[in-house]
């Protein structure tokens, strides 16, 4: 895939047709933010005294973070980005609903997006998929 990657950046056209892509699965992403969704998402910098992530098959977390770290009032709000894949979208908003059930995050004043991940992927209508745009307008007070 790199090879093809760097022939079309060279210019090159693709080798590979839409005929020959197998989808194999579904793949949710979180952005596990130290933000406050209730306060319009102000970043909430400061020291994580916990901070465990899940783990098993098909789960992921890309994080540097580990208890202890502080979280800078200077940079990106991100603390870890955690990835699920199941065979089908049901098994991966599962999966990623137990991830972050799983998910620990504290320290003083340390908030986060993990409340909101689990609400949003809860929502019936997420659920079905399709949604658009004005989704987390419409259906919560942010």
């Amino acid at each position: 895939m790199i090879a093809e990657q760097l022939r079309v950046a060279s210019g090159a056209p693709l080798t590979v047709k839409q005929d020959d892509i197998e989808v194999r699965g579904h793949a949710i992403e979180c952005r596990i933010n130290a933000e406050d969704p209730d306060r319009g998402f102000a970043p909430t910098p400061g020291l994580l005294e916990e901070y465990r992530t899940p783990g098993g098959p098909w789960v992921r977390v890309d994080t540097d973070y580990v208890p202890g770290s502080r979280v800078s009032p200077y940079y990106d709000s991100m603390i870890g980005k955690l990835i699920v894949w199941g065979p089908d979208r049901p098994t991966a908003l599962d999966r990623t609903l137990r991830a972050l059930g799983e998910f620990e995050v504290s320290g003083p004043g340390v908030h986060t997006t993990i409340g909101l991940h689990q609400e949003i992927i809860s929502h019936p209508e997420f659920r079905r998929g399709g949604v658009t745009t004005d989704f987390l307008t419409r259906h919560f007070a942010l």
